[in-house]
């Protein structure tokens, strides 16, 4: 849900008005710690939506088929497993490609949920000492109807996608230069985060800093207020379409009570956001390192000091796509001369990461979202650092490794550092270096093509790790079967860590 979100309740033929009055900023001092919208000027129906307009299924497919919200890129919520709660896991309906912080092959299936365990044979009786399981906390009703919405409308997810856009730039045309010229790879972003969110309402230790961070990320695009009810209603619109039998106006309250929080939340957020931080920073490519014909480290100065860290990542946008932002992973921790790296991979149809590696050049300016992402060191324990990086997912974990450096520790840190070929062992030099500085640390280049062996099953062949961290840093499948190799080994899910971002959202090339 990078994008905008919401759209004016009159459908668009009246002046102003909406769901909800924006909020002023809040004043400067003020916490921005509160988990749900605080109270004030309350989200107010003008009228029912109803059933929209009919748009011509013609101009429906004006709006290109694989294409998405500038406003979509998704910050991902982070995707590592927290005592909070554990992260949502979108349905087919809102699947979204994992965005790993731009490691790995671009862009691919969102991470299934796990399948349920086969049944079992009752258990015995227990004895009355035996303490009961906390009972599974029952979905809000709001929550059930808009589940059944979107089990309804997960089949026509394109037509939906593609009517939802039409709305949108029908009734709202200024809206449209908030979003990429070509929209081929970013049409669908902006809805199924809408519909993740939507989905996960019930979850809110995991859902409201994902749209914290959504709201300050959406700032780069130039977001405001007023746009989000927009959306909303093409929100609206669209589903009253194509969920022709569970619609009704209960259904239709659920989700303008549920958009109205989702879109409060982030409008908060972005309004905090600004008391202390740009919408974006500047950055001068300083350095460009082609290190494989499609694998290149680009360094650069950012225009003002940029504060980050180690195992988080930040969007870019170059000068050769305008309003196309993809992720990608520091690749060193903060240093002392400001500069930032990163490790860029071209794939097949990838405009940013093709231009960062085979157009940008010293001098160039490139534009930079927050910094953004858990994926980080926590210094106030002493316990081992299990790392996984496969591909350009060396970057982060390298930016760990030297964190931890920095500190002074010498707690343990294993890095397995996962590649198809030597060939795409590109930065092994680097690892290897410091593991000669570091004696604490240990790097285990796994090939795949020369051992037949997983990088997932390689670090079973070693350990225990039960006193470890777990980090990983990959391909989105890398990810996926590295998490269930570590809990098979009896990690605890709340010591795995991994910015994959989105099973709740995607991100891309």
């Amino acid at each position: 849900m990078d994008a905008p979100t919401t759209t004016s309740a009159d459908s668009g033929s009246g002046g102003g008005g909406g769901w909800f009055t924006p909020r002023k900023a809040p004043p400067a001092g003020a916490s921005t710690d509160q988990e749900a919208p605080s109270e004030g000027r309350r989200v107010t129906p003008i009228r029912p939506v109803g059933r929209p307009e009919r748009i011509s299924d013609d101009h429906a497919e004006t709006v290109p088929a694989q294409s998405a919200a500038p406003v979509a890129e998704a910050s991902p919520a982070p995707q590592y497993a927290s005592a909070a709660g554990t992260p949502p896991q979108p349905g087919p309906h809102a699947a979204a490609r994992p965005h790993g912080a731009q490691h790995g092959q671009g862009p691919s299936p969102a991470h299934p949920p796990h399948s349920a365990p086969p049944a079992q044979a009752p258990a015995a009786p227990r004895a009355e000492t035996t303490p009961r399981p906390a009972p599974v906390p029952e979905a809000s009703p709001d929550a059930r109807l808009i589940r059944r919405t979107l089990e309804e409308v997960g089949p026509d997810a394109d037509k939906v996608t593609s009517y939802f856009y039409a709305l949108l730039f029908v009734r709202h045309p200024e809206l449209r230069p908030l979003f990429p010229a070509s929209m081929d790879t970013q049409r669908d972003r902006l809805l199924k985060a809408l519909l993740t969110a939507a989905e996960h309402a019930d979850n809110k230790n995991v859902l409201v800093p994902y749209l914290k961070n959504l709201g300050r990320g959406h700032r780069k695009y130039g977001t405001q207020p007023e746009h989000y009810p927009a959306v909303g209603e093409c929100l609206i619109g669209a589903l009253t379409r194509y969920a022709t039998t569970t619609w009704d106006q209960e259904t239709e309250a659920a989700w303008v009570r549920t958009y109205t929080t989702i879109s409060q939340v982030m409008i908060d957020a972005a309004a905090a956001d600004e008391l202390r931080a740009p919408a974006w920073w500047y950055g001068e490519v300083v350095s460009h390192d082609l290190r494989t014909s499609d694998i290149a480290v680009v360094t650069v100065r950012p225009d003002q000091p940029y504060p980050f860290l180690a195992g988080q990542y930040t969007s870019l946008e170059t000068p050769w796509w305008p309003r196309i932002w993809r992720h990608y992973s520091f690749a060193s921790a903060p240093r002392s001369d400001g500069l930032l790296s990163f490790h860029v991979k071209a794939v097949p149809a990838g405009w940013v990461s093709n231009a960062l590696v085979h157009r940008a050049r010293p001098g160039d300016v490139i534009r930079l979202g927050p910094p953004s992402g858990s994926m980080t060191v926590d210094h106030s324990s002493d316990s081992g650092l299990l790392c996984l990086g496969g591909g350009t997912g060396i970057a982060p974990i390298k930016a760990l490794v030297e964190d931890v450096a920095e500190h002074g520790q010498r707690r343990p840190v294993e890095v397995f550092y996962g590649a198809r070929t030597d060939h795409d062992l590109y930065d092994i030099d680097t690892m290897l270096r410091l593991q000669q500085t570091h004696p604490w640390l240990a790097v285990r280049p796994i090939v795949d093509q020369q051992a037949h062996l997983q990088l997932p099953d390689a670090v079973r062949e070693y350990g225990p790790w039960n006193e470890y961290d777990a980090y990983l840093s990959g391909p989105p499948g890398m990810i996926r079967n590295g998490v269930d190799a570590l809990r098979d080994i009896g990690i605890p899910v709340d010591r795995i860590r991994h910015d994959s971002v989105e099973e709740l959202v995607a991100t891309g090339n």
